[in-house]
């Protein structure tokens, strides 16, 4: 039998950016859990509006910029980090009669279904969503309103595939060949966003029925060695090649942003970045992330306030160096670190986030079967 890794050691204490909602190559935040964000210098008055917002563990924005949201509204505001994001939509879902906070953000598309059929969240159309696209509002109720999205791509290491003399891959299949082998790390799609991600693009590309479906791609890459993580940082600082230069593996499963990233936290060392995207037609899969107000909250208004902020420009303008995804408010202005460096994929994979629902454990579970077993 082909020798197959799989490597289950705890993913490294590094920048998390997106196990469901945790695995892009994000700053250390500068909002820790349960601290209440006020103006500099200034604590809250007694009486002063306080709202908690439920976040996955990626969560980063500035201070300052949270701040000046509470200098005008009053409004302080805590964070409760409750780990990655189907973890904290279990936690939301697990005190829905006795909710933990107002407003619960980082629910993506491929949980978006679960959210909604779990009755916990009060319908609000801000007066922001106007300026936002149609193809990122998945919820007609709009009980969850999008913030931001990001694709999940295959990168490379540039150096790696010259000094190999070889050329990136043009098609998924490609990745089943003899050239190569032992040269791809993915993470599961059990433990990972990314990797889940992943696992739905190669679903949505090859399908369930024909002569080469989505199993038959995952049986060949078993084959060719692919190796299986179980979280994003262990994959691409550890085992890749492109970040450190000290793992084996030439390809990983990341994001569009990590090229952007790798210049970006260089701090100069960089003017362009050593790993490029896989942009190939059904490799990659676009998350989108939504916010909602949670039912029982204990001050709406003051949490549809605080929602509308997330959405305007002020807020969003600081989503892409905050936690390396685009903006969902096409208003806010782009870095220049991602109009040169960051790509957006031709074709990204396309599964309504009800399929996904009603399909996630069992796709999960067989490829479980083929791939680890």
């Amino acid at each position: 039998m082909p020798r197959l890794i799989v490597c289950l050691a705890v993913a490294l204490l590094l920048a998390a950016c997106g196990q469901p909602g945790a695995s892009r190559p994000t700053p250390p935040p500068l909002v820790t859990p349960a601290t209440s964000v006020v103006p500099a210098g200034a604590t809250p008055a007694a009486g002063t509006r306080r709202i908690v917002v439920m976040t996955h563990d990626s969560f980063s924005v500035s201070e300052e910029v949270l701040a000046g949201f509470t200098a005008r509204s009053g409004i302080s505001v805590e964070f409760l980090k409750a780990g990655d994001a189907g973890t904290t939509l279990n936690q939301a879902i697990l005190s829905k009669n006795a909710p933990l906070a107002d407003v619960l953000f980082g629910v993506d598309n491929t949980f978006l279904s679960r959210a909604l059929a779990a009755d916990i969240l009060t319908p609000y159309a801000s007066p922001v969503l106007a300026n936002l696209p149609d193809d990122l509002k998945l919820d007609p109720e709009n009980r969850l309103l999008p913030v931001d999205f990001g694709y999940v791509v295959i990168n490379y290491d540039k150096a790696a595939l010259a000094a190999a003399g070889l050329t990136p891959p043009t098609d998924l299949r490609d990745l089943t060949l003899p050239a190569w082998k032992g040269k791809l790390v993915v993470q599961h799609p059990a433990t990972s966003s990314p990797g889940l991600a992943f696992l739905l693009a190669t679903i949505s590309h090859f399908g369930e029925t024909g002569p080469y479906t989505w199993r038959e791609f995952w049986r060949d890459l078993r084959a060719n060695e692919v190796l299986v993580t179980q979280g994003w940082s262990e994959a691409y600082y550890t085992h890749f090649s492109g970040s450190s230069g000290a793992g084996a593996y030439p390809l990983v499963v990341s994001y569009t942003t990590s090229p952007a990233a790798e210049v970006f936290f260089s701090e100069g060392r960089l003017s362009e970045p050593p790993t490029g995207n896989l942009l190939v037609p059904g490799g990659s899969f676009r998350q989108i992330e939504f916010v909602g107000i949670l039912r029982g909250a204990r001050d709406e208004a003051a949490a549809r306030e605080f929602v509308d902020f997330m959405l305007q420009p002020e807020f969003q303008a600081d989503i892409p160096l905050q936690m390396f995804v685009y903006p969902a408010n096409p208003r806010a202005p782009l870095p220049d670190v991602f109009l040169r460096f960051a790509e957006l994929p031709p074709e990204p994979a396309d599964l309504a986030p009800d399929l996904i629902e009603q399909r996630r454990d069992q796709w999960i579970a067989e490829w479980t079967e083929i791939v680890l077993r």
